[in-house]
């Protein structure tokens, strides 16, 4: 019998002696070569004493005595060499890692693209394009942005182990295989290789989690023109793992956790502003799991390999072909569905159905949610228009007016939100009702539910707090997870009442995330059994923070619980520990004068903030935390000075806007406080602490018909609310 411990990593040569197949198309698959020591067969790039400029810095590559180097700009914008002791990646682009006295890894900027010399490659080119990055910018090569110990070793070793050291702020990484190989994917594997060299399977793989479901099948149905999946894991399992590495995530513990839900040791990114467009679509970089999560196939049970082949990586057949496994050629493959005749240059499937985006100047990759094209969103929204890909010679306008010509009509495809999503980015007030409707639709994607809710923590009320409490129930974690954010507006007794389920909940993501939430209620209202499972959900928040201590925002959130939780000492102490990782990060600034000033310390928090100003003179944040600091020691010129260069550096940021208009009536400045509000509510409508003080100004100036204008628009906000409905009631009119 095996002794009852977790279980290890062995190493791909032991999968080896057993699975000749799988290693053999492992062999020169990206995974196999997404790492690896720098030495004449790995090594792409041109390092014959050869000479690459950007900006003002010249970079030169050369050999010396086997080994590979580059004398570029360092971290104090003066030129030095660096010995590139590692490859990272292969194609379209390999990059270069830098190792430093401390443990850091670091990424450099200027890469290799490998495509061949007719597609524009052989070259070296800068990650950035054309963007100068100077020293000190956080996207400099030496910054921890570019940091392989957190950015990108989990993804491109197996069996990595961060080991990062507060104390002495170092690192001494380790892994059991530098790039991607069996382990990664499969989980560690001692168990099983032990019960195969004692002929013992027949008690179970071993492993974590089994990607093997001989249950599982495809049926076509009658009169269908697709084919059903049927049987084997509809938790799509697979699905996670390879999420664990292909998504836009963030750590909560050290390791992925095989055979768990992503959101057990990582933050899946939503669908959110910056990342994807409004439909869904691509815009950063964000990998295939959150498109993937919102698509029909996904939906239907369809997992990774059943498109690619998970050792090769290579698709499962040649062109349309892959996608000719599920749906019938007879009818896709026709001008009846394409609307292009077929031929040579006719588009195949991907070319209407998965857009494709490029990244770092050379990576071409496509959008897996598999959507219908619409035109018309492009038109609408800016989004992505995937006709002009190969229609780049016409406008938007053109590809939208084809469709209709085809189809009578706009396409409609399951990605149904972007007018929603669009809406409530604006902060309009239309968007509450269909955010509302979409995150309390169970046919909606979980990952699109789950935004909904993310976008309605901005309109606050008792129906959001409805349908936020309904969806703390959701099957899916990442609805839960979502669900917590609106609940946080509520009074903290009411609160800590819908979080209690929470705090046992069976994914570490929605525990934590409830118990931050719950971090300053008082014991007394909790019963002892509920009062553990807080701390004991807390504790968990405090490691997943500690799984990142190398970075400054680990600190932050860190000190953000114990101020909360009432422990002012120590989380002073984890502001500034944040500071002396990055001694311009904002945050730790903002954060740390916060609670100065709610501990009465005025001069202390003043002196925080013109610390924080010196080191970011463009920071808005900071210039708003002073301005109110101004206004409490009496200041109030330069307080209006403060603020108002908030507003000005920061235009779209509703909240500044609003506090600089409320310092404005106090200034009895009440027209340009007027006119501050009516403009910011121009830039967020749905801003409910603007329209209150709308409809308070204009009714102590007696404009009576702006004030009942704007009191509507916030029942429309806020439906049933009784002094609300009382006021209207008062005010008159229809």
């Amino acid at each position: 019998m095996d002794v009852p411990t977790e279980p290890s990593y062995v190493g791909m040569a032991v999968c080896a002696e057993c699975h000749a197949t799988e290693t053999a198309a492992w062999t020169g698959s990206h995974h196999d070569l997404a790492m690896a020591r720098a030495d004449r067969t790995t090594v792409l790039g041109d390092f014959d004493d050869t000479v690459f400029n950007h900006g003002d810095v010249e970079s030169r590559f050369f050999r010396r005595d086997g080994g590979f180097f580059v004398v570029t700009e360092g971290n104090d914008g003066e030129l030095a060499e660096f010995e590139l002791k590692w490859t990272f990646g292969w194609e379209p682009l390999q990059q270069y890692l830098v190792e430093f006295p401390d443990g850091r890894l670091q990424a450099l900027g200027v890469a290799w693209d490998t495509r061949a010399a007719a597609e524009g490659g052989q070259r070296w080119f800068h990650v950035y394009g054309d963007q100068v990055i100077p020293a000190g910018d956080e996207l400099h090569w030496t910054m921890p942005a570019q940091n392989w110990n957190y950015m990108c070793a989990d993804c491109h070793s197996t069996g990595y182990q961060k080991n990062y050291d507060p104390e002495s702020d170092t690192f001494a990484s380790t892994w059991t295989d530098v790039n991607v190989a069996c382990e990664a994917c499969h989980g560690p594997g001692s168990t099983h290789v032990s019960r195969a060299r004692d002929a013992r399977l027949d008690e179970g793989h071993g492993f974590p989690v089994s990607f093997a479901q001989p249950e599982r099948g495809r049926v076509l149905r009658e009169g269908a023109k697709t084919v059903s999946i049927v049987g084997g894991d509809r938790t799509s399992m697979q699905v996670e793992a390879c999420g664990s590495c292909h998504a836009r995530r963030a750590p909560i513990a050290e390791t992925y956790r095989h055979g768990r839900p992503l959101l057990d040791s990582h933050l899946p990114a939503l669908l959110t502003e910056g990342l994807y467009f409004p439909d869904g679509q691509i815009l950063d970089e964000v990998f295939e799991y959150g498109s993937f999560r919102q698509s029909r196939m996904y939906a239907a049970g369809v997992v990774c390999t059943d498109c690619h082949d998970p050792h090769s990586l290579r698709l499962r057949a040649d062109g349309d072909g892959v996608c000719a496994q599920c749906h019938l050629p007879t009818h896709y493959q026709t001008a009846s569905h394409t609307h292009h005749e077929p031929g040579t240059g006719a588009p195949g499937c991907i070319d209407c159905h998965m857009p494709a985006r490029t990244y770092m100047v050379v990576d071409v990759r496509r959008d897996h949610s598999f959507r219908v094209p619409r035109p018309d969103l492009a038109v609408e929204l800016g989004v992505t228009n995937v006709c002009a890909s190969c229609h780049a010679d016409q406008s938007d306008e053109w590809s939208a007016s084809a469709v209709r010509s085809w189809l009578g009509r706009d396409a409609r495809g399951l990605q149904d939100f972007a007018h929603a999503f669009a809406a409530g980015r604006a902060g309009r007030i239309d968007a509450a009702d269909s955010l509302r409707g979409i995150a309390a639709d169970p046919a909606q994607p979980a990952v699109v539910r789950a935004t909904a809710l993310d976008l309605l923590r901005t309109y606050p009320g008792p129906e959001t707090l409805r349908v936020a409490i309904a969806s703390l129930e959701d099957p899916d974690p990442a609805v839960r997870l979502a669900a917590l954010g609106p609940l946080g507006t509520a009074p903290m007794v009411e609160r800590a009442a819908l979080l209690k389920p929470r705090w046992a909940d069976p994914v570490l993501a929605v525990r934590i995330e409830a118990a931050r939430l719950a971090a300053g209620v008082d014991p007394r209202v909790l019963e002892a059994t509920e009062f553990d499972r807080l701390i004991a959900a807390m504790a968990e928040y405090v490691d997943a923070q500690r799984a990142s201590l190398d970075r400054p925002s680990a600190w932050v959130n860190l000190g953000n619980l114990y101020a909360e939780a009432g422990d002012a000492e120590l989380a002073i102490e984890q502001y500034r520990a944040a500071l002396a990782r990055d001694p311009a990060f904002e945050p730790a600034f903002a954060n740390l004068a916060d609670l100065l000033l709610r501990l009465g310390n005025e001069v202390a928090a003043g002196e925080v903030l013109a610390r924080g100003l010196q080191a970011l003179p463009d920071s808005a944040t900071l210039h708003h935390a002073m301005g109110l600091h101004q206004i409490r020691i009496g200041n109030r010129q330069a307080a209006m000075d403060s603020l108002s260069t908030a507003v000005e550096l920061a235009p779209g940021n509703a909240r500044f806007n609003y506090v600089y208009a409320i310092a404005l009536d106090g200034e009895s400045r009440r027209a340009e406080a007027i006119a501050q509000l009516e403009s910011t509510h121009g830039i967020r409508e749905a801003d409910q602490d603007v329209l209150r003080a709308l409809i308070s100004m204009n009714l102590e100036s007696g404009m009576l018909e702006d004030a009942r204008r704007y009191a509507r628009q916030l029942q429309r906000l806020r439906p049933r609310d009784a002094p609300l409905e009382q006021l209207l009631d008062q005010l008159g009119g229809d």
